[in-house]
């Protein structure tokens, strides 16, 4: 069974087809890459497979459930997003931004046991991030700063992690820090999507793409198939260089056509 499943979701807004009859599924153990240009659909399409947006058509399955027709508490336990561009401005420690993670499972007013205690020390201890537990968020530089908001979301104990563009502006080693965690955590069982623009790491990190193209699926597959020239130069208006180094593939992005 997959863990997420969407047959052919189509979104509109204002009138215009942003996502036009997508279909994808994650498995347990898989981390899928989203790539395209700009305006492709992807960010829209990562909002409606957490229930920001509504589709017109189609359906989303999670964990064999209809999405539509669960209780937002349990879908926040199940599911894990993580919007692009995450500014933080509050002036919290990183120990409380990490523990809102666990607000799925507390009721009203209810504080937190000695379990989400060490649910929460578990989530920063998995991100990297138990150093810096009592420094403020607002102080942390970018690539910290993701690491926060990712040990926030593992503190909900998701099934099903959503990242849109999580290496966004963060620099090489934070960026390669990001998405190997990311693996290692479909490598414990979880489904994972990203959404990247950076094909390198796309090439190197995810067992399958896909390639989205105008609010449609362009192609899907393994990252030699999905990126090859002719898929480059339709989606992107570029060639790439290409090569394995110790047994990976790896592609360039090297000029525009």
């Amino acid at each position: 069974m997959n863990l997420i499943e969407a047959k052919d979701i189509s979104v509109s807004l204002g009138g215009r087809v942003i996502v036009d009859h997508v279909s994808l599924a994650v498995g347990k153990g898989e981390m899928v890459g989203l790539i395209g240009p700009n305006g492709a659909g992807k960010s829209t399409l990562m909002k409606t497979l957490v229930r920001i947006l509504r589709f017109q058509s189609g359906s989303i399955d999670l964990m064999g459930q209809p999405i539509h027709r669960m209780d937002r508490k349990i879908l926040a336990r199940k599911l894990a997003y993580l919007p692009q561009g995450q500014e933080v401005h509050w002036p919290l420690a990183v120990e409380r931004v990490v523990a809102l993670g666990r607000i799925p499972y507390l009721m009203p007013w209810q504080d937190l046991s000695d379990f989400d205690d060490q649910k929460i020390r578990e989530a920063m201890t998995c991100s990297d991030v138990l150093p810096l537990a009592r420094r403020q968020i607002n102080q942390l530089a970018g690539g910290e700063k993701a690491l926060v908001m990712l040990a926030r979301a593992l503190a909900s104990e998701p099934e099903v992690i959503l990242a849109d563009e999580p290496v966004a502006g963060l620099d090489p080693n934070h960026q390669i820090q990001v998405m190997q965690l990311l693996k290692d955590l479909a490598g414990k069982g979880r489904g994972i999507i990203v959404v990247l623009h950076n094909l390198t790491l796309a090439a190197r990190f995810c067992k399958q793409l896909f390639l989205m193209r105008e609010g449609k699926i362009y192609a899907s597959g393994d990252p030699q198939a999905v990126l090859k020239p002719e898929n480059l130069k339709v989606a992107y208006g570029i060639d790439a260089r290409y090569g394995h180094y110790e047994g990976e593939f790896f592609i360039v992005p090297w000029q525009r056509i």
